[in-house]
C-alpha cells in the first residue's frame, strides 16, 4: 500500500480541510486511481461528500494498493491535518505521502521553504544532522533537516559579516497519524438518498449569506447576550426558494420575525442526459411541475439549525458556484462546484446534505 503526491494547490487543500473542520474533527479520505474523496459524517448536523479531481490539488500523483482501483481509505484528524497544511501556505513546494513509523501509519507532509539570509549571519549549531522538536502523537511532528558537519560535538560560532545576502532552503516534515480503514468497513457507507428536488437555485455569495444567517441566529437567541445564551438552544432558520429566481432566509420567534429576500437569481435547467428518462423525465420532474404553479404557491421551504447552517456556509471561503436543491419540508442539498484552473479538467464537487426540521 503506497501513496505519494506533490501538492500543487496548497491554498485549496488548506481551505477545504478548514471548512470541513467546522463540521467535524474527523474525515474519511479515499485515494484511488481516478479521484480523491473527503467524507464527513458527524453524529449530528450536515454530512459532506466531496469528490475532487486529482489535479485540483495534486500532481505527480501515485497510489497503489491490493484493492480495486488501488483505493486507500484513511481516517484522519482534521485538526492535525489542517494545522500541518497551514504551515505550508508560504512554502515553495510541498508533498504528501503515506508512511509508517514504529508501526503507526502516518501522512507525512514535507514542506520546503526559502529563507532569506541577512547581511550578518546569526550563530549556528554545528554537528546537528537531525533536530527534532518534541511533540506527542498524533500531533504533527516538525522535522528540520540540516547538514552542517559530522562532528558529534555541538558548538556555537559567530560567523563574520558577509557582503551579499543569499537564499537558503529549509525542509520541514509534519507527520499526521492516521487509521487505515479496511475496505469491508466502508463498503456499507453510502450517500444519503433524497427524493427529487422541487427547486434548483444558484445561491448568492455564501460569505454574504453567512453574515446574515449568523445575525439572524443571534437575534433569535433567548438571551439578549448571545455569548451567554444556552448552548443547547436550537435556533431554526427558515430557507425558501422558488423557480422564479427568488430566495429567502428568515427566523420567526414569539418575540420577532425577520426576513431577507433575494431576487433575480438563476434557476439552473435540468440536463436531459443526466435525468432518468431523458426529455420525458425532465417534463415529469418535480421541479418542472413546480414551475407551473403560481408565484405564491411555488415556494419550497426547509428549516435548518442556525449554528449548523452557519458552519456549512464556511465553505464559501473556497469560492465557486453553489447550487441549492430544495426538497420541500424534507432536505436541502448543496452542490459546491470548485473552480479548476485547467480547461477540460474534471469538476470538483462538494455535496452537503442538510436535513429539514418539521414545522
Amino acid at each position: 500500500m503506497r501513496f505519494r503526491a506533490a501538492i500543487r494547490n496548497i491554498y485549496t487543500f488548506t481551505k477545504l480541510t478548514g471548512s470541513l473542520l467546522l463540521l467535524s474533527k474527523v474525515v474519511w479520505i479515499r485515494f484511488d486511481n481516478d479521484q480523491v474523496r473527503f467524507t464527513v459524517i458527524p453524529e449530528r448536523g450536515s454530512q459532506v461528500w466531496a469528490v475532487l479531481s486529482i489535479d485540483s490539488i495534486f500532481e505527480d500523483y501515485s497510489v497503489t494498493s491490493n484493492t480495486p482501483g488501488n483505493a486507500i481509505n484513511l481516517q484522519v484528524s482534521l485538526t492535525h491535518l489542517n494545522r500541518a497544511l497551514r504551515s505550508a501556505i508560504n512554502a515553495t513546494s510541498a508533498s504528501i505521502r503515506l508512511t509508517k513509523k514504529d508501526g503507526i501509519p502516518l501522512l507525512a507532509i514535507t514542506i520546503t521553504t526559502a529563507t532569506f539570509a541577512s547581511l550578518h549571519r546569526p550563530p549556528t549549531l554545528e554537528g546537528v544532522n537531525d533536530l527534532r522538536l518534541p511533540s506527542e502523537a498524533p500531533n504533527p511532528t516538525p522535522t528540520v533537516e540540516t547538514n552542517q558537519g559530522n562532528d558529534d560535538s555541538i558548538s556555537f560560532q559567530d560567523q563574520p559579516p558577509i557582503s551579499m545576502p543569499s537564499d537558503r532552503e529549509t525542509t520541514i516534515t509534519q507527520s499526521v497519524a492516521v487509521t487505515v480503514l479496511a475496505p469491508q468497513s466502508v463498503d456499507s457507507i453510502h450517500e444519503p438518498t433524497c427524493r427529487e428536488p422541487d427547486v434548483h437555485i444558484l445561491l448568492p455569495p455564501l460569505l454574504q449569506l453567512k453574515a446574515i444567517s449568523e445575525r439572524f441566529t443571534k437575534l433569535a437567541l433567548p438571551s439578549s447576550n448571545a455569548a451567554v445564551a444556552d448552548e443547547n438552544h436550537s435556533t431554526r432558520l427558515i430557507l425558501s426558494a422558488s423557480p422564479f429566481g427568488e430566495f429567502k432566509i428568515g427566523v420567526q420567534t414569539a418575540a420577532c420575525k425577520i426576513e431577507s429576500k433575494w431576487q433575480g437569481l438563476t434557476n439552473p435547467e435540468l440536463d436531459p442526459t443526466q435525468v432518468e428518462g431523458g426529455e420525458e423525465g425532465v417534463r415529469e420532474h418535480a421541479s418542472t411541475k413546480q414551475k407551473n404553479r403560481t408565484r405564491d404557491e411555488a415556494w419550497s421551504t426547509v428549516r435548518v439549525e442556525g449554528r449548523d447552517w452557519g458552519r456549512v456556509l464556511g465553505v464559501g471561503r473556497l469560492g465557486g458556484r453553489v447550487v441549492a436543491c430544495f426538497c420541500d419540508d424534507h432536505a436541502l442539498i448543496l452542490y459546491v462546484y470548485l473552480e479548476n484552473d485547467e480547461s477540460g479538467a474534471d469538476d470538483s464537487v462538494l455535496t452537503y446534505y442538510i436535513t429539514s426540521y418539521s414545522q
